[in-house]
């Protein structure tokens, strides 16, 4: 008779609680998507940084063929193009619109090769060990890359993330506390059934079981709609930005989910033990303040 009881009060509010939640985990999953897309990006801006290998004017078409081999085989590589002393003259003549060979009579541009590293090797320190390496070897005439650059793009995307960091932990503090409240005003609701099981001989883990089993049960509603909504405000987005669809696959969107559903567990069972905790300690006669 008890659960009956239990589960006919539940009803009343069991629609708010997870209508709360439910938003809640919506404004926190945007927020997730947000930091998982902002590190695909910032791994792709990264790995735009590229380094000019330079050839000597006497190096060997074999020899070139072989070095571009061994950079492909790198750690520290991600692709490489290489590009002929003729490709080098038609992109700085479409940019200068000069016909700086017939100027001089002859095509002053080494060949080259455009090195795209890894993410975690796009910084100064990892780059400048790189051009010593590559340095050393005889086909190459120098090494280049934008260390000015490089670091102040470094130094940007830590800002970025340190705010993005910031104001995500601002906000799942602000999401707790209203689930929080939200679970306890629903315990509160129930003070006096709880006060009256324990009167009649219920035992804390007999009267805690149906509160937890509802706080699992809510959680897992509110991931689910949170989770729709998600994946309608994503629809609609990609339908006006198609680009969008290339930040966002299976993967992000399995790691989104469980991220919900985990919060969406995790929080609503802890608000639901510590306000019961409270619930089940205190007198009968301060239920009525």
């Amino acid at each position: 008779m008890a659960r009956i009881a239990i589960a006919h009060k539940f009803r009343s509010t069991s629609l708010i609680t997870i209508v709360s939640i439910s938003l809640v985990l919506f404004i926190l999953g945007l927020l997730a998507l947000l930091i998982l897309d902002a590190q695909k990006i910032a791994r792709d801006v990264k790995e735009n940084a590229d380094v000019e290998v330079f050839l000597s004017s006497g190096a060997k078409d074999a020899d070139v063929a072989k070095l571009q081999k061994m950079l492909d085989a790198s750690p520290y590589v991600k692709s490489t193009a290489y590009i002929s002393k003729d490709s080098a003259a038609k992109q700085l003549e479409s940019v200068d619109k000069d016909d700086f060979i017939g100027l001089l009579g002859y095509n002053p541009l080494p060949a080259s090769i455009n090195v795209h590293v890894r993410a975690e090797y796009a910084n100064t320190d990892s780059l400048a060990a790189i051009q010593a390496n590559l340095s050393t070897y005889p086909q190459v005439k120098e090494v280049v890359y934008q260390k000015t650059l490089i670091k102040m793009m470094n130094e940007n995307l830590k800002k970025i993330t340190f705010i993005m960091l910031a104001f995500s932990v601002l906000l799942l503090l602000v999401s707790l506390t209203l689930i929080n409240n939200t679970i306890r005003l629903t315990v509160y609701s129930k003070r006096f059934l709880i006060k009256t099981m324990q009167l009649v001989g219920a035992t804390q883990p007999f009267i805690r079981r149906p509160f937890m089993w509802k706080g699992i049960r809510d959680g897992v509603v509110a991931s689910v709609i949170a989770m729709l909504m998600i994946v309608g405000i994503l629809h609609m987005a990609e339908s006006q930005l198609p680009d969008l669809t290339e930040l966002n696959d299976l993967n992000t969107y399995f790691i989104l989910a469980g991220i919900i559903f985990l919060l969406g567990i995790v929080i609503s069972c802890l608000s639901t033990y510590f306000a019961l905790h409270r619930y089940l300690r205190l007198r009968a006669d301060d239920l009525y303040f």
